[in-house]
């Protein structure tokens, strides 16, 4: 969670001193604050991914590097504390993101995190996560991060299966989430384990596997993400041409039914459609943020951040950003202001997919009309409706989440 896309909504102009307007800031100091940091380099592109990643060779000798990066990033810390000002509260949590953050050296990113508590704080019980590839990963590289104030690492597993991880064109053999889990524990991190299912080629059975050998390892907390083609990638030119089928919705459903019965039978619990945790503890709390309508800065290519109802976003090429940001000039490279509406559908699209559910008295009329209709649908669950006023999903409601919220945003 919280990698950035390759495409760029189009939006307003941003300023060059990446000012915010007053009535952003106004409730600054009484919302929560995440850093998001993306680290858009990868040693290999894998052949699912649209994300903003860029490989060594792709970048040039010029501008960003992954030997810069971290000073680049700090220089985009340094404009967010001009920006956001004394009022800006420490931060709660920090997620770094790519990518394959972990191509850069533990000493880099331990500076990016402490350049984030010297700039700002770091509350006494912060969250903060990498995501890692599981061979770029090593004993000594978690210790230091551990130690360096990390608290948790998000292992992108994917697969146990070596031919489905082949068709994602993932370079990671499966021992090696072994041993990056064992690691990663013995360091002190909490751990969370990516997964992707629906992958062309992936029988049920392969699915399954993968499921139990994620559960074997004892993670605190699985994400599983049904595979989508991208326009643009590899495997899409690869469907497209009929070299492998497109993945098949009620095959993804199917998978996505076995996951949550697998998890809910060992111990895990769901708190967002993709998401299961051993706790509550062991949320994700810096994605709850974007859920739940806290402020957050993006640093880093292509990044995007959100303060009070103010959403902007970065230059997407790495040389760009280092430029602009040597240059004394905000990296943003458009923003937009959200209305009340759109306001109001954000809440409604992210709510309703917590386990924690959407007030139903924060729903507009129409919106409170179309309850009813999604209880007897079987969608949303009746007793925590008619008992604390929350509109929490059904398992066939998670299958069905965009219908549920055009549902209730209906006119």
């Amino acid at each position: 969670m919280g990698s950035v896309p390759a495409a760029l909504p189009d939006g307003d102009p941003a300023p060059a001193d990446g000012a915010l307007p007053a009535p952003a800031l106004a409730g600054l100091g009484g919302t929560p604050l995440g850093i998001y940091v993306h680290v858009p380099f990868c040693r290999v592109r894998c052949g699912y991914c649209d994300f903003n990643t860029y490989t060594v060779p792709e970048l040039g000798l010029h501008g960003a590097s992954i030997d810069t990066y971290a000073e680049a990033a700090l220089a985009e810390l340094d404009l967010a504390a001009r920006v956001l000002g004394p009022e800006a509260p420490p931060v709660s949590t920090v997620f770094v993101g790519g990518g394959t953050p972990t191509i850069l050296r533990s000493a880099d990113l331990v500076r990016i995190v402490s350049g984030i508590r010297q700039r700002f704080g770091l509350l006494p019980d912060a969250e903060v996560t990498t995501e890692a590839n599981p061979d770029s990963v090593t004993p000594e590289s978690l210790v230091e991060l551990a130690a360096g104030g990390f608290t948790r690492v998000s292992l992108g597993m994917q697969s146990a299966v070596p031919h489905v991880l082949r068709t994602l064109e993932r370079t990671h053999d499966p021992a090696n989430v072994t041993r990056a889990v064992a690691a990663a524990r013995a360091a002190g991190l909490q751990v969370s384990l990516d997964l992707i299912y629906g992958t062309p080629g992936e029988s049920v059975e392969d699915w399954r596997h993968s499921l139990d050998a994620a559960i074997d390892l004892a993670p605190d907390h699985v994400s599983a993400y049904a595979l989508v083609v991208e326009d643009g990638t590899k495997l899409a030119a690869r469907v497209r041409r009929g070299d492998l089928p497109a993945p098949d919705d009620d095959d993804e459903a199917d998978k996505y039914e076995i996951a949550d019965e697998a998890l809910t039978a060992t111990g895990f619990g769901w708190y967002e459609v993709s998401n299961w945790a051993r706790s509550r503890d062991a949320w994700c709390r810096h994605n709850m943020g974007y859920w739940t309508g806290a402020n957050w800065w993006g640093v880093g290519p292509g990044a995007h951040s959100h303060v009070g109802g103010v959403r902007w976003w970065n230059v997407k090429h790495p040389n760009a950003y280092a430029a602009r940001l040597a240059s004394g000039r905000s990296p943003a490279q458009a923003r937009e202001t959200l209305d009340d509406e759109q306001r109001y559908d954000e809440r409604v699209l992210l709510g309703s997919r917590v386990v924690d559910g959407l007030p139903v008295e924060q729903l507009c009329e129409r919106g409170r009309q179309a309850v009813a209709g999604l209880v007897a649908d079987g969608l949303v669950q009746g007793a925590p409706v008619a008992r604390a006023g929350r509109l929490v999903l059904t398992r066939r409601g998670r299958l069905l989440a965009d219908t549920v919220v055009h549902r209730l945003l209906a006119p």
